[in-house]
């Protein structure tokens, strides 16, 4: 009688692996982990970016003998208050008004510049019309020219409507500008699909009525950067204001070049009224900073 050949197998170890939350965290907590270089790299970058505007603080708080002592000096001083008041009681520039001009040019430039771009945007990303290639060929061949080829022609057009040297010159050429409209219309094309457009259309909706409730609301990453880099590229222009306002009518850039000019700079002076222009910046920065950042990364989250 043969008897069953008993094999022992043996079996692999049971080992417990992690499940999807753990695995998740585990490649955040590796994610998140930054080396020494990395802090280095960040503190650099800091530090160059923040000693300019320290630095400038310092210049502002310090009377001219100290601004051209040597060494120059690295703290800020007790004269800040005096230099600011020195700037607005200056009698051939009114500053308070040129912070005024700045901010009503930036404000109206950039609403108009985000509404229209968006509105254009819309129209080249979702809509079918007849030559729309061809208009949006021409939109990014304003792109191509530069500016100070137009200054002359658009002067005179100012001059022929009767608007050389009033505020409205500042503002009218930049109502909309070419890279706002393809920078929203590539952001529709990619972020918004076709079918939320068709199941709007299938509900009812008009065209307009899309763009408000549908589309305008989906655009806050986009409004968010475009206001932002259009506030300031109206607030620090300077040819162009300096060539159509009046003297008695200036924006901010235009009248720092006013108190730097003469024979004599005052330096104080200068950097003075230069904090005075780079405050509204850095106020929208910091108010708006975070929903800009916040808005980028819901955007990028969705896409």
């Amino acid at each position: 009688m043969t008897t069953p050949l008993t094999t022992s197998v043996a079996l692999p170890e049971l080992v417990d692996e992690p499940d999807e939350p753990q695995r998740r965290r585990r490649g955040r907590s590796r994610l998140h982990r930054a080396s020494p270089l990395t802090y280095l790299t960040l503190t650099f970058v800091l530090l160059a970016s923040v000693a300019p505007l320290y630095y400038m603080v310092v210049m502002a708080s310090r009377p001219n003998s100290d601004i051209t002592s040597n060494p120059p000096p690295i703290t800020p001083g007790g004269e800040l208050r005096d230099n600011v008041t020195r700037v607005f009681d200056n009698p051939d520039v009114v500053f308070a008004q040129a912070l005024l001009n700045s901010l009503l040019v930036a404000l109206v430039a950039t609403i108009t510049v985000v509404t229209l771009s968006a509105l254009a945007g819309f129209a080249f990303a979702k809509l079918r019309f007849r030559g729309k290639n061809v208009y949006l060929l021409a939109v990014i061949g304003t792109m191509m020219v530069p500016v100070q080829l137009g200054l002359v022609p658009l002067y005179m057009l100012m001059g022929w409507i009767g608007l050389a040297g009033s505020l409205w010159s500042a503002v009218l050429p930049f109502l909309v500008t070419g890279f706002g409209v393809f920078f929203m219309r590539q952001y529709i094309s990619q972020a918004i699909p076709d079918e939320l457009i068709e199941a709007a259309r299938v509900d009812g909706a008009s065209t307009f009525r899309i763009f408000v409730q549908v589309i305008f609301p989906a655009l806050r990453p986009a409004v968010a950067v475009l206001g932002l880099l259009t506030f300031m590229e109206r607030w620090n222009d300077f040819m162009w204001p300096y060539l159509t306002l009046s003297p008695e009518n200036p924006t901010v850039q235009v009248a720092l070049s006013r108190l730097s000019g003469g024979y004599y700079t005052d330096q104080a002076l200068v950097m003075a009224g230069t904090l005075l222009a780079t405050v509204p910046l850095v106020l929208v920065f910091v108010l708006f900073g975070r929903r800009i950042v916040g808005g980028i990364m819901e955007g990028g989250v969705k896409a």
